[in-house]
C-alpha cells in the first residue's frame, strides 16, 4: 500500500493537467453556437470530434517506473529439497542470518547501511485499436517496454558479510484491453488491464569470498498482468497527448543462487545440512509501477 500511496499525488497531478485542456475545449464548444460548426460534428477549424478515437493508432511513452517493495528479505532452502522457509545455523546452532535482511546492502554488515530500490526510465510503443460507441469507447492494444528501475533483496550473516539480489525487468510485451468514456470527443478517460509476458534479469552481489555462488534459473521469460488508468487528449483530428499509471505484477519464483563448498570448511553454515543450500528472495512477486506521458498518432 505505501508504494501506490507514493503515486497517488504525482498520479493526480499529472491527470489533471493533462485533462485540464480537454476540460476546457468542451467548455468552449458547449459555449459556441450553431453559426460556428457544421454537421456531422465538425467545427468551422476542422476540428471532427464525431472521429475521436475510433479507428486503429499508434502510440510511443515515456516515464518512470518503480519496484513496489521495501525491506525484501531471503529465504532458504538448506537441504536442497525443494523446500524453502529453511534457517541456516552455524554449529552451535545459532541463527547465521540473525543481523537481519534489508534492501540493497551498502557494506558486509547491517550497520553500514542500505539503500533503497532504484526508480528508473520506463519507455516502449504500441499499437492499438478502438471502436466508439457514443460517449463509451473499448478497444485492445500490443505493447513492447523495457523499464530501467531495480528491486533489491540484501541479507547480513553473522561473519559479518552481506549477500544481494538485483531484479529488473529487460523487457515486456503486453496485450491489454482498455474501456472508457469520451465526452462527445476531444478527450478520452479509460482503465486498461491484460497480461505481460517479461524478461526478468537477476544480478548477485556477495562480500562472503570462502563459498562458491551459481545463479540458477536467470534470465527466465514470466508471465504477468497489468491494470491502470490514464487520459488521453486530441491535438488535433490525428495528434493526441496523455498520460498512464500502470501496474504490473510478475511471478518471479524460478530464479535463485546455489551455494557451495567454494574454499570453506566442512563447518560452514551453507554446508551443514547436505553440502549446499539455495537462496532466493522471499517475495515472488515482483511489482513495478509506472507513470507514462504518452504521444499517439490515429489513422
Amino acid at each position: 500500500m505505501r508504494s501506490i500511496h507514493r503515486f497517488a499525488w504525482p498520479l493526480a497531478a499529472t491527470l489533471a493537467f493533462v485533462a485540464a485542456p480537454a476540460m476546457a475545449q468542451d467548455a468552449d464548444s458547449m459555449s459556441t453556437t450553431a453559426s460556428t460548426t457544421t454537421t456531422g460534428g465538425v467545427t468551422a477549424d476542422g476540428f471532427d470530434r464525431d472521429r475521436h478515437f475510433n479507428g486503429v493508432y499508434i502510440q510511443g511513452f515515456g516515464g518512470f517506473g518503480v519496484g513496489g517493495e521495501n525491506g525484501n528479505t531471503f529465504e532458504f532452502d538448506t537441504n536442497r529439497d525443494g523446500s524453502y522457509g529453511d534457517t541456516v545455523r552455524t554449529l552451535s546452532g545459532v541463527d547465521a542470518f540473525g543481523p537481519g535482511f534489508c534492501n540493497g546492502a551498502k557494506g558486509p554488515s547491517r550497520a553500514s547501511g542500505c539503500a533503497n530500490d532504484k526508480a528508473g526510465a520506463e519507455y516502449g510503443a504500441r499499437i492499438g485499436f478502438d471502436a466508439r460507441s457514443g460517449n463509451i469507447v473499448f478497444g485492445g492494444l500490443l505493447e513492447g517496454s523495457r523499464n530501467d528501475s531495480i528491486e533489491r533483496a540484501s541479507a547480513f550473516s553473522t561473519t559479518p558479510a552481506f549477500y544481494k539480489i538485483a531484479r529488473s525487468v529487460d523487457y515486456a510485451i503486453s496485450a491489454r484491453g482498455r474501456l472508457g468514456y469520451t465526452p462527445n470527443g476531444g478527450a478520452l478517460f479509460y482503465a486498461t488491464g491484460g497480461v505481460s509476458y517479461a524478461k526478468i534479469d537477476h544480478d548477485f552481489y556477495t562480500s562472503n569470498t570462502a563459498n562458491s555462488f551459481t545463479e540458477q534459473n536467470d534470465g527466465d521469460m514470466v508471465w504477468g498482468w497489468q491494470a491502470g488508468g490514464g487520459t488521453e487528449i486530441m491535438l488535433t483530428n490525428n495528434l493526441s497527448l496523455g498520460a498512464e499509471y500502470l501496474y504490473s505484477r510478475y511471478k518471479d519464483d524460478k530464479y535463485s543462487v546455489g551455494v557451495g563448498a567454494g574454499s570453506a570448511p566442512a563447518t560452514n553454515p551453507f554446508l551443514l545440512n547436505g553440502g549446499g543450500t539455495n537462496m532466493r528472495i522471499q517475495d515472488k512477486n515482483f511489482d513495478v509501477h509506472a507513470i507514462r506521458a504518452v504521444v499517439g498518432l490515429r489513422f
